[in-house]
């Protein structure tokens, strides 16, 4: 992997922390809701991205809101978002900076 595309890859991350769960006010990457970013060098990207619960209020419009950002990243020709519960999310996952945006630290 060429350093051009770790860049498209480190772009993906700074649009996914633009991203917030409605219900906890951290941004998606920090929430350890983002399990994969892969960019190849044809600039396919997949996300591999879980949700806080299977019932989670935004299960549609949250994967759709990340396709669409990461759609928009310059050399990005093509996007799958892949949602999965395997791992299953915890509050093990969050980010220090998340922990300690929600006092947990």
């Amino acid at each position: 992997m060429t350093n051009e595309f770790l860049s498209i890859e480190e772009e993906i991350v700074n649009v996914l922390k633009t991203i917030f769960d409605p219900e906890i006010p951290v941004n998606i990457y920090d929430l350890g809701l983002i399990y994969e970013v892969n960019v190849n060098e044809e600039g396919k990207a997949v996300i591999v991205m879980t949700l806080t619960s299977p019932n989670c209020p935004v299960a549609e419009s949250m994967p759709e809101e990340v396709f669409d950002k990461v759609s928009e990243v310059e050399g990005v020709k093509h996007v799958d978002v892949n949602l999965t519960f395997d791992p299953p999310w915890t509050k093990d996952m969050l980010s220090e900076e998340a922990l300690l945006e929600l006092g947990l630290l």
